[in-house]
């Protein structure tokens, strides 16, 4: 009887252990990057999407992770050079594969904001008017047609890049530019009585671009990057990244942008 009893209580602790040891190694702090970009995470008020997400990758884990704004050209570089663990919303292009790998929990589609007094009416005709000037944020990609229009408009020498959305909005009130690249993250800004008024939105026949937890390569072993990746396939498995994003979209657009089929 005490044989089996010890016996059980070797075999629950072996268990235990064998959970504990399969999440990530939390011997050290790990650092993670947060850009100030709509209802991914707002300076002014310390909340958003990526924010919350971030909390719950440091509850689940039981790693200290310190959370720094950056701007996106900073996170990119940080995260190649391995000065910075990760950073979350992220999308994937082949030179960024190189350096970093991706855990994805949401994807979403891209759309050409264009001032209504441009006259243009879908992407072709903002790509043919030499007068159209797209402004786009530094160090940002986005769906495959978004980026052949950007690449031909920079070759043009017709892109203005700022760090941010609010200097873009700015710009397209004041005529300097004619368009900007958005996302749904974007739409409350897009609420605001001047923009609205003033401007008109065209879709890109792409589909959704998945979106996710970005960790660098030069940081983080590939055994530890699949422990994140495991926590992060946890929350979208279980409602908590549905429930993360019910928190800032209407049901139908949180479901549609959080029921995706990832990518291996």
């Amino acid at each position: 009887m005490i044989r089996n009893w010890l016996g059980g209580v070797l075999l629950a602790t072996c268990c235990v252990s064998n959970v504990f040891a399969a999440g990530p190694d939390c011997s050290r702090p790990f650092t993670l990057g947060l850009h100030d970009h709509g209802l991914l995470y707002s300076l002014d008020t310390d909340s958003g999407i990526d924010k919350d997400f971030a909390d719950e990758l440091i509850r689940r884990s039981g790693c200290q992770i310190k959370l720094s704004l950056m701007s996106r050209a900073r996170i990119w570089k940080l995260i190649e050079s391995g000065a910075l663990d990760f950073s979350l919303s992220g999308i994937a292009n082949d030179e960024r594969n190189q350096y970093a790998s991706f855990a994805w929990y949401f994807s979403d589609k891209y759309y050409l904001l264009v001032r209504k007094d441009a006259g243009i009416h879908d992407v072709a005709e903002f790509e043919q008017d030499d007068h159209a000037q797209l402004g786009v944020i530094r160090s940002f990609r986005y769906s495959d047609s978004a980026n052949q229009l950007v690449d031909k408009l920079t070759a043009e020498n017709r892109i203005s890049q700022a760090g941010g959305l609010e200097p873009l909005y700015q710009a397209l009130i004041l005529r300097h530019i004619q368009g900007m690249i958005v996302e749904p993250f974007d739409y409350p800004a897009l609420e605001e009585k001047k923009i609205r008024e003033a401007t008109t939105i065209i879709e890109f026949n792409d589909p959704s671009v998945p979106h996710g937890l970005i960790m660098s390569k030069k940081a983080l072993p590939e055994a530890e990057r699949k422990k994140w990746q495991a926590l992060v396939d946890e929350m979208r498995a279980d409602g908590t990244v549905r429930r993360i994003f019910e928190k800032y979209f209407r049901p139908e657009l949180a479901d549609a942008m959080v029921n995706f089929k990832a990518s291996p």
